[in-house]
């Protein structure tokens, strides 16, 4: 039983130390130096403040669709604010390096996952790491989507 519980131990430091490497990254300060940059540059503050404030009045009209009388304005206006808010040049800078460091996490996960199992189920969302399970590594929802699982 101690050695279990010292096995764990050794696990979850490497995994602390793992996570700390991943944050002292060069890709981890400039997504951290990007998402700064949507807040404190005043144009793009206002496109994405002003986005967040259509977003909501969107969820609103929603909830009754069609049939809600500013159906069709919202909808017009939304389409509008957030091709404005992504045309940003911070906005879509930060995106870009979001994703980077998304996809190194999803390259983590998969090598942390196949490294236990190849049948081992790593959530990604992203179709590059599909294949590398019985259904496409990434639904992780234990045969919820009809897959072998």
């Amino acid at each position: 039983m101690l050695t279990t519980t010292m096995e764990k131990i050794a696990i979850v430091e490497e995994a602390e130390h793992l996570a700390e490497m991943i944050l002292q990254s060069d890709l981890a300060d400039q997504y951290r130096e990007h998402y700064y940059k949507l807040y404190q540059h005043p144009v793009t503050a206002k496109k994405v403040r002003h986005f967040v404030q259509y977003k909501e009045r969107y969820e609103e009209v929603q909830r009754f669709g069609r049939y809600h009388p500013d159906y069709s304005e919202v909808m017009k206006n939304i389409r509008e604010v957030k091709r404005e808010m992504d045309l940003d040049h911070n906005v879509s800078e930060f995106r870009k390096i979001e994703n980077e460091l998304q996809q190194l996490l999803d390259e983590i996960s998969v090598m942390i996952g196949r490294s236990v199992s190849i049948g081992i189920k790593v959530p990604t969302g992203n179709p590059f790491f599909e294949g590398a399970s019985s259904c496409g590594g990434g639904c992780g929802s234990g045969g919820g989507c009809s897959c072998s699982a």
